[in-house]
């Protein structure tokens, strides 16, 4: 019997691709690891404690006080990225200008705004990040040291790139939400 090299190399990928995954979530430190669910699955994101530790401080404290949970995605562009996090970003009058009501000092580092970079959203003084951020669904060097990178998806990329594309306070209606944020530690699955 002869096997192809192609039929040999789809048949390892289809065994060892899962297990590679499997080891992967493995080796994430949980503590800070954020859950991001969304209509179409989960998006998982490492955060970099390393990177912007009062950023990734406070995205945990938020998330466990469930501040992200229904939150829609209200600025979504397509091969740009998909920003949320305003508790008004539903609200087609004052979309992307809500937030926690804490603003944090920034963290910024020559980490560059690749695809599945999580950064956070600001105004235009660097020091106004509050509860807002947005995952790269690009390439976007022209962020790079002006926006404070906190975490990155390691998996689950394709469901980012299923959200909704739009903009609310130009007429988006219906926009995607997160159905549910979680710091993995306290998952109990």
């Amino acid at each position: 019997m002869k096997i192809s090299l192609k039929a040999f190399v789809a048949f390892a990928f289809i065994w060892v691709m899962p297990l590679i995954a499997t080891a992967q979530d493995n080796e994430l430190d949980l503590e800070n690891t954020i859950y991001l669910d969304l209509k179409d699955g989960r998006v998982v994101i490492k955060m970099m404690p390393e990177v912007a530790p009062k950023h990734v401080a406070r995205i945990k404290e938020l998330t466990r006080q469930g501040f992200y949970d229904g939150l829609v995605f209200h600025r979504v562009l397509e091969g740009f990225m998909a920003q949320t996090g305003d508790p008004d970003g539903a609200n087609p009058e004052i979309s992307g200008s809500g937030g926690s009501g804490q603003n944090l000092d920034a963290e910024f580092s020559d980490t560059p705004h690749y695809k599945g970079m999580v950064s956070m959203a600001r105004a235009t003084d660097p020091n106004s990040a509050d509860s807002q951020f947005f995952i790269c669904l690009g390439f976007s060097p022209h962020l790079d040291g002006q926006y404070t990178v906190w975490g990155e998806v390691v998996k689950g990329m394709r469901y980012a790139d299923r959200i909704k594309k739009g903009v609310v306070v130009e007429g988006m209606t219906d926009p995607d939400k997160i159905i549910k944020m979680q710091v993995a530690a306290d998952v109990k699955e």
